[in-house]
């Protein structure tokens, strides 16, 4: 991703975290990580985040998707290298909505949609839309994705240890962390 699209799309985020009475302090505004997931496609795809903490035993973090914007779907795998059983984590929806996808049965009049061009790679199809207020937890190894409402969303993320670089994706173009030209 171009530099430029970075910062514009950093700065459009820090407006959300704004929107939903988010309070960033300046170094985590400066801190604001833009994932384009290595697709070059940040309108379909794409998560902006800034993480509070994560240590050894918990992790906090604050998540926007513009209106229609997708993080793909992917699993927070056991590592059993580290003696990690992969990661259990809770949204909490903060501004907007977010249709979230686990699995489970499918749920067949879905608000939100798989991106153009990424049909397949996406195959649990069971939603859970979060309104501002509500959360949702997901045990380690879900299978999950999620997608913003029409208003875009802010989203709350508590959960044990993050290890970003070790997520699964199903599409395996993806590449998790962000690659600044």
């Amino acid at each position: 991703m171009k530099k430029e699209v970075y910062e514009k799309i950093r700065e459009e985020a820090l407006a959300y975290y704004d929107k939903a009475s988010i309070i960033l302090t300046p170094s985590e505004r400066e801190s604001v990580e833009v994932a384009d997931f290595g697709l070059d496609d940040i309108e379909k795809i794409g998560l902006i985040l800034v993480t509070y903490v994560n240590t050894e035993r918990c992790c906090a973090k604050e998540m926007v998707l513009f209106p229609g914007m997708t993080c793909p779907e992917h699993t927070h795998a056991p590592i059993p290298e580290k003696g990690y059983p992969g990661k259990e984590e809770t949204f909490r929806c903060r501004y907007g909505s977010v249709y979230l996808y686990v699995e489970g049965d499918e749920t067949k009049e879905r608000k939100g949609h798989v991106p153009e061009g990424y049909e397949g790679t996406y195959t649990v199809f069971h939603e859970i839309v979060l309104q501002a207020g509500e959360q949702y937890t997901m045990q380690p190894n879900t299978k999950h994705w999620f997608q913003a409402g029409p208003e875009g969303a802010v989203i709350s993320e508590f959960s044990t240890p993050s290890f970003d670089e070790y997520d699964i994706f199903t599409d395996e173009k993806v590449n998790r962390l962000p690659v600044i030209e």
